[in-house]
Order: structure tokens, then sequence, then C-alpha cells
């Protein structure tokens, strides 16, 4: 069975990291632009503020944009706000990558309609799984966003109070990282 080449944007600040996930990408069969910031992200896409920037790039289909949260000028969150709030790219699934395991981060980029949130370094294992969710995603890909969603809530409310002295956090970042990615 021959899969569709799917088109990933990458956005971030490091030239090490964007080289990383540009070549992890490649590995996984993805076609891949990349860009240096959440601005050009938004040109690249069509939708920056200076509607006098040459839009040539708006022929090619992005199937996903994947973006580091911690950048200069616009953050990961900011682009994925303005991505969401677009009639035109809100179904493109964004995924944040970031470096910081912090649980209150991750719930606002969820809630905020992030289809996933990547601890950096980003793995193999990571896109393999990105690329196998997007290909079974068709038309109804909004029910199972707001499945994933509901189900993020429900998760959310029974686990336990870490701040109680009795239980302790996650083991990992990685065993963190694993339970958000069976949402």
């Amino acid at each position: 069975m021959n899969q569709p080449e799917l088109h990933v944007l990458a956005v971030d600040d490091s030239t090490v990291d964007r080289k990383v996930i540009q070549k992890l990408l490649q590995i996984s069969s993805f076609k891949v632009t990349v860009v240096d910031s959440g601005s050009r992200a938004l040109q690249y896409l069509g939708l920056d503020e200076e509607k006098n920037s040459d839009c040539r790039f708006n022929d090619l289909k992005v199937n996903m944009i994947m973006t580091d949260y911690s950048m200069p000028g616009m953050t990961g969150f900011e682009l994925l706000k303005k991505i969401k709030n677009s009639s035109t790219l809100k179904e493109i699934p964004v995924v944040i990558m970031s470096s910081e395991n912090s649980m209150t981060r991750i719930d606002r980029c969820l809630e905020e309609g992030a289809e996933d949130y990547l601890l950096k370094p980003v793995k193999l294992s990571d896109l393999r799984r990105l690329k196998d969710t997007i290909l079974k995603t068709g038309p109804d890909h909004t029910d199972q966003t707001q499945t994933r969603k509901r189900k993020h809530k429900i998760d959310q409310s029974q686990e336990p109070d870490y701040h109680d002295q009795t239980l302790s956090p996650p083991s990992s970042p990685q065993h963190a990282q694993t339970k958000r990615a069976r949402l």
C-alpha cells in the first residue's frame, strides 16, 4: 500500500534542534519545511499580518505543524492559538515540543488544541506514532479530537494530588509523556 507523503512544517529557533527534527522527520518519510520563528511560520502559512508579503507557499498543503514552545518573539503556544483561531488552518494538527516537562504547560497546550506535546529530545518513535495518528484521522478528525479532550479532562480529574506528601509524581518525564500519549 502506497502511503501519501505527509508535509510537516517544523518551527524552532535553535539551528541544531531544527536540523535534528528535520532529519528525524525525513527518516520517517515526511516532507519537511523548516522555519526559525513563529512569525515565519505564519508567513509560510499565509497568516502573517503583513498582507503585502509573498504568499507563494499557500499551494503546499501542510499536514502537521511541529513547533518549539520557547522561542523569542512569538512562542509556540502563541503560534498554536493563532492557528487554532484561523478558519482556514484550525484543522491542521499542531504538536508542541519542549524540554520542560511542566504538567501545567502540557495541559494548557492540549486544552488550546495541540495534538500532542513532545519532550525534547524528540525520538523517532514519537514521530512514527504521530504519523500513524495523522494517517488514521480522516473526516471524523474533529470528533476524535473532542473525544480525546473529554478523556483528557476525565483523566485529569482522576489524577492524584501530588501535593499530598504520601504520593509521589510520575517516576520520569518519559512516564508522564507515555501517559499523555495514551490520551
